[in-house]
């Protein structure tokens, strides 16, 4: 299990390069099965879930190699198996998105139940009912979901609710679909888009992407090619709450400013100022911040990832902040762990109100996932004395070097404290 143990009151101060987005990666890595050839991925962050899914590739009989730093070569020519091992599957639940791609390739495909963080429902029968449309038969049974269909066809697809994962799932599977396929209340994310312009460079007919009616008229196949990975709008807002946590001036390079605009205005209102560039954003603040209310949305509404770091924040904030997270009911696992270091949080269903205090006190506490590990490590910059916070594996499946890129702007960090025969980051 992984630890660390923070002495907050730093300042963070200086310059610190967002890396690729996690959640673009993946879906571009799953998108790119679909291709006959070699696709080859720039920007790509080095971290668990990549990992995971270069393994998932690999299990499938796909080519896949690092071909130096942050570059990812996938050369899905030849696709030798099409049963996604349950080993890999449970790790990340984006790795459920192969199913598709598989299908539409081979004819067949078995996947095991998806796993990943536990923040709430996720269910998938969303992908499913999608498939289905696409003409696909699909069994679930004993913690896999099979699906078999002898050529698909397109379809007019209805979402119940605009999922930025079944959205990117569906559409990819639908470029080798017979005719046209439209998808209805279709995500907004970012993300989406980024999958339609890599499929689109493939030889994929889209339309849409980024608004809620997706238009996708098949093709005979696709071929590889050259992307780069759009920057992680999370770790950059995950920076600048760290940032007005601490009363710090960091710039964040490497962003795309249109991808965080709901995020930064949101940072405005609690008294951060913050400087919009071409490619990079500036924050400072120079006092405690000033208490908001937040409201979790699909794209472009509040985005569900920073929903913790942002709470923690509020945390410390001068008044009564109310958090409402209408995406995954269990993303407050983290605040009995925040309650630990004197935040006042009271958490009732999907509505978190939060009286801010002074200051927080250093604590030993537990990462309960991805997004709530990254909250827990801001409240620990901003807290008195020593925080110890274990179970920072989750961390470290969603953001590239971390603690790494905070000590580089002066926060005081070690890395696996108990482990004596490891080099500590130490700043």
């Amino acid at each position: 299990m992984g630890k660390l143990s923070l002495t907050g009151g730093a300042r963070l101060v200086g310059t610190v390069r967002s890396s690729g987005s996690k959640n673009s990666t993946l879906a571009i890595m799953a998108g790119a099965l679909l291709g006959k050839g070699r696709t080859v991925q720039h920007n790509v962050p080095e971290i668990g879930d990549v990992r995971t899914m270069m393994d998932m590739l690999r299990a499938l009989g796909v080519g896949c190699e690092e071909l130096s730093q942050g570059v990812v070569s996938i050369d899905a020519t030849d696709i030798e198996n099409t049963e996604a091992p349950y080993e890999l599957v449970k790790k990340m639940r984006a790795s459920f998105c192969v199913l598709g791609p598989l299908l539409a390739r081979r004819g067949y495909a078995k996947v095991a139940m998806p796993g990943g963080c536990d923040i709430g429902a996720r269910p998938i029968d969303l992908h499913v009912k999608g498939i289905q449309a696409l003409g696909a038969v699909v069994n679930i049974e004993h913690g896999f979901v099979e699906a078999e269909g002898d050529g698909l066809r397109g379809a007019q697809i209805y979402f119940n609710l605009p999922s930025a994962g079944a959205t990117q799932h569906i559409m990819a599977t639908a470029c080798l679909a017979q005719g046209v396929t439209t998808i209805h209340n279709a995500a907004m994310e970012p993300e989406v888009v980024e999958l339609c312009n890599l499929l689109t460079k493939m030889g994929a007919n889209i339309r849409g992407a980024g608004t809620p009616t997706v238009r996708i008229e098949g093709v005979k196949e696709l071929h590889g090619t050259e992307f780069e990975v759009v920057p992680d709008r999370m770790e950059a807002g995950t920076f600048a709450v760290a940032t007005t946590m601490t009363m710090g001036d960091v710039t964040v390079e490497n962003i795309r400013p249109d991808h965080i605009e709901p995020f930064v205005l949101k940072l405005r209102e609690v008294g951060a100022i913050v400087d919009m560039y071409d490619n990079a954003m500036r924050v400072r603040c120079n006092a405690r911040p000033m208490a908001t209310d937040i409201t979790t949305m699909p794209h472009p509404g509040f985005p569900t990832d920073l929903q913790q770091p942002f709470a923690a924040m509020l945390s410390i904030a001068q008044g009564v902040s109310i958090v409402t997270e209408n995406v995954y009911e269990r993303r407050f696992k983290y605040v009995n762990e925040i309650g630990r270091m004197g935040a006042d949080i009271k958490q009732d269903g999907r509505t978190a109100v939060i009286t801010g205090t002074a200051k927080l006190l250093g604590a030993p506490v537990t990462a309960p996932d991805l997004r709530g590990g990254a909250a827990l490590i801001c409240a620990g910059l901003a807290a008195e004395g020593q925080t110890d916070i274990s179970g920072t594996e989750h961390v470290e499946r969603g953001y590239e070097n971390l603690t790494y890129k905070l000590c580089q702007l002066g926060a005081q960090i070690v890395s696996n404290p108990n482990d004596i025969e490891r080099e500590s980051i130490l700043v």
